[in-house]
């Protein structure tokens, strides 16, 4: 796409500079955006249609976030944005505004395209747009993996206003699906956009920028946004505006943020320690693998903690299930890999736990973005083992700040190792058994290796959900719970 480079020839000069000092992408970015006077108080002085403005006054939206002020007008005005602002900013709203008022003005199907890097994501955007149009009966469509792609096609087929993808399943449906074109688009949205552009789905993204108009709008929005030019010039940018309302990589102010210096032989015992000492708050913990999110989930369900996973390996329905769960209050703590990291809206999340800590710095600002957002105040606390200490420096240089330590009482941790070692026992047995399930031929296993039912671990513990093998494990489960 050699002849869209013109497009981005402004962003070209005043980054190129700034390329050759950074090795790394992660130094500040430029903020050309003009900053509009803070009088501006109502959605609208934006420029808004007094039906969008009901919509979200409905949402209970009273006045426009910093990031809205100053992309909305911009948007509205028909130019390309690349918006950069905290997590929780409303950010969403930023591109939905817009678009959704350009399609009252001229309606048509296949309007827009959203593209974002994870499943979940994808469907929470999907509900704001459906919240904010509900009144102009806007159709959304989710187009991602996981998910049956005939019913899919029948979506499709209706062509509705505006498709929610994720880049690799959309492929799938532009080559196979009969019927379905993009060739009308009229916006293209990347949410998430420095992970979109980056190597992960670049052939994907390649591909479907191929089949969709040049005379495009596209917006970038993120909270980490890449300093590479080529990156943004594959997006097919026209002289794009850039909304900085976060001019360094930033936290919110609102966001206490720790760290805990632990053995990484005793990182289970400081866990428990931890979520015993915050009962009652709800938490996302981290972890940097599926295995890992998937076995310390058993651990704390084995120890009585109403905790779930949330990872790539478990099935779509089994991971919106996992969602829902913990959106409703049913399940205190979720266990998750970096797929609920970026722009999950969880408006109730007390306490993010980087149980691994993340490889890649920008990361972090992601995670720790799922708490305190929209205004509310948060907890972060990350586990630092003998391993992490650099990666951490990196963290907080990169933040810049100087993290607190989180008080542990290290005596009233080694009180717990007995029990967690046991617990940890029995943890791999359940991952040792699911393992040797997966293996075995499909069709009479339904859907009992079901890890969402915090019973199903303590009915096989106690004995009760006839698990052929392993008499020795129900008999010592029994005894140990006995004996707790």
């Amino acid at each position: 796409m050699a002849d869209d480079s013109e497009g981005t020839s402004k962003l070209n000069t005043d980054e190129e500079k700034q390329e050759e000092s950074s090795g790394d992408d992660d130094n500040d970015i430029n903020d050309n955006s003009g900053e509009n006077n803070e009088a501006v108080k109502s959605f609208r002085d934006l420029g808004v249609t007094d039906v969008l403005c009901e919509a979200c006054d409905l949402l209970g939206w009273k006045s426009p976030t910093k990031i809205q002020i100053e992309a909305v007008p911009l948007a509205l005005q028909g130019k390309d944005v690349i918006g950069l602002a905290e997590t929780g900013s409303g950010k969403t709203g930023a591109f939905a505004l817009p678009i959704l008022q350009s399609l009252l003005a001229s309606p048509q199907r296949l309007h827009t395209l959203v593209l974002t890097p994870t499943r979940e994501l994808a469907f929470q955007i999907s509900e704001q747009f459906e919240a904010l149009g509900s009144s102009i009966g806007v159709k959304c469509a989710v187009v991602v993996g996981g998910i049956d792609m005939m019913s899919q096609s029948l979506v499709l087929a209706k062509k509705p206003h505006i498709v929610i993808a994720t880049p690799g399943r959309l492929m799938d449906h532009l080559e196979n699906t009969k019927g379905f074109n993009l060739r009308a688009l009229k916006f293209l949205v990347m949410d998430e956009a420095d992970r979109i552009l980056n190597m992960d789905f670049e052939t994907e993204v390649d591909k479907i920028l191929k089949v969709i108009p040049r005379e495009r709008r596209t917006f970038l929005f993120s909270a980490t946004m890449t300093k590479k030019v080529q990156k943004l010039q594959r997006a097919a940018l026209k002289d794009p505006v850039k909304c900085a309302v976060s001019t360094k990589y930033s936290t919110v102010e609102k966001l206490q943020q720790y760290y805990v210096f632990i053995p990484s032989k005793y990182k289970d015992c400081y866990l428990v320690s931890i979520l015993n000492e915050l009962a009652g708050n709800s938490f996302i913990i981290f972890c940097s693998t599926c295995n890992n999110a998937q076995r310390v989930a058993l651990l704390l369900r084995n120890l009585g903690i109403t905790a779930i996973p949330l990872h790539g390996q478990m099935s779509q329905n089994k991971r919106l299930g996992s969602l829902n769960k913990f959106k409703a209050k049913s399940r205190s703590v979720l266990l998750a890999t970096d797929v609920a990291s970026r722009g999950l809206d969880i408006p109730h999340v007390d306490c993010v736990i980087n149980y691994d800590i993340p490889t890649h710095s920008k990361d972090y600002i992601h995670r720790v973005g799922r708490t305190a957002r929209a205004g509310r105040s948060g907890k972060s606390i990350t586990f630092v083992t003998q391993y992490d200490v650099e990666l951490f420096q990196r963290i907080e240089s990169l933040i810049g700040k100087k993290l607190p330590a989180f008080p542990t009482h290290e005596e009233e941790v080694m009180m717990l190792v007995e029990r967690v070692s046991e617990a940890q026992r029995f943890a791999r047995l359940e991952m040792r058994e699911h393992g040797e399930k997966r293996k075995r031929p499909k069709d009479r296993d339904g859907d009992q290796d079901d890890t969402e039912q915090a019973s199903g671990v303590r009915k096989k513990v106690k004995g009760g959900s006839g698990v052929g093998r392993g008499g020795g494990k129900k008999r010592g489960g029994a005894a140990w719970r006995g004996g707790r």
